[in-house]
């Protein structure tokens, strides 16, 4: 605990801590909830996302052996980039999915088999999985990150800003009622002097 001037100002001082510490706490308090429910959201994404993902390579894995043997797709599909916008979730700048955009290059249609076309759509949607499944990861680490940091502030302020100035507050005002106290009993000695 830091060492308090006894006085009237720093009463004051003390008791506008108090309030504005008092007033800031359910702030912190309710960012903490929000970014707690939107960990929980982002969770609940990742897990939907990871399902269907699952369910759509279920449904390709019974020809996706026959594309991967005769033409390497890793040639022909290219991820360019993923594109994502800026959104703000209790004050916490996250990037969300927007798209994922690829590069082809051209195939001879006749050399190729009939289920080509499907197989590089395949590729694509399961690239485009991951990229979704990798923002979402940073969505939810940003999210951690600061759920943290208002953790931090949270107990800062409810285990020693607050105790804190509530114990100042006591001192100095036990201090200055003794001082008050203490003049009332000199001014009655010394009228009684006079008196006397």
């Amino acid at each position: 605990m830091t060492k308090v001037k006894i006085t009237k100002q720093e009463l004051k001082k003390q008791k506008d801590s108090l309030a504005r510490f008092e007033r800031y706490l359910p702030t912190l308090q309710l960012k903490k909830k929000q970014l707690q429910r939107q960990i929980i959201k982002v969770r609940q994404e990742i897990s939907k996302l990871e399902k269907e993902r699952d369910e759509y390579r279920k449904k390709i894995d019974e020809w996706v052996d026959l594309f991967a043997r005769e033409n390497p797709l890793n040639e022909i599909i290219t991820l360019e980039s993923v594109l994502t916008r800026r959104e703000s979730i209790a004050g916490v700048d996250l990037p969300v999915f927007e798209k994922a955009e690829f590069k082809e290059k051209e195939y001879d249609l006749f050399s190729t088999p009939l289920w080509f076309d499907a197989a590089v759509e395949s590729v694509k949607e399961m690239i485009t999985f991951r990229a979704r499944s990798i923002i979402l990861e940073r969505q939810l680490e940003a999210l951690k990150r600061e759920l943290n940091i208002t953790n931090q502030r949270v107990n800062l302020f409810e285990k020693i800003k607050i105790p804190e100035a509530q114990e100042n507050i006591r001192v100095i005002q036990i201090y200055l009622g003794e001082r008050r106290t203490a003049a009332v009993v000199r001014g009655k000695i010394a009228k009684k002097k006079i008196k006397g």
